[in-house]
């Protein structure tokens, strides 16, 4: 039986955390890794922000067309 987390691959312990965090470290320096992190999370506030405006504008055409429909109907 294959163990797997999410689906995405065999799960990751902390020695490989570890690893890659000193690899990061490597290669982007002390100094760089604030930049990166904080441009990985403006990028993922801006995906979350336009999920978020595409979910609200599905809802609000679902609405409107059940809206359409009983008017319609009445």
């Amino acid at each position: 039986m294959i163990t797997s987390s999410l689906c995405l691959g065999p799960e990751v312990g902390f020695s490989e955390i570890l690893l890659i965090a000193v690899v990061i470290l490597v290669l982007f320096g002390s100094r760089k890794i604030p930049e990166f992190m904080k441009g990985l999370g403006r990028g993922i506030r801006e995906f979350n922000d336009a999920k978020n405006n595409v979910k609200r504008e599905l809802e609000e055409s679902v609405n409107d067309v059940k809206k359409d429909n009983t008017i319609e109907s009445k």
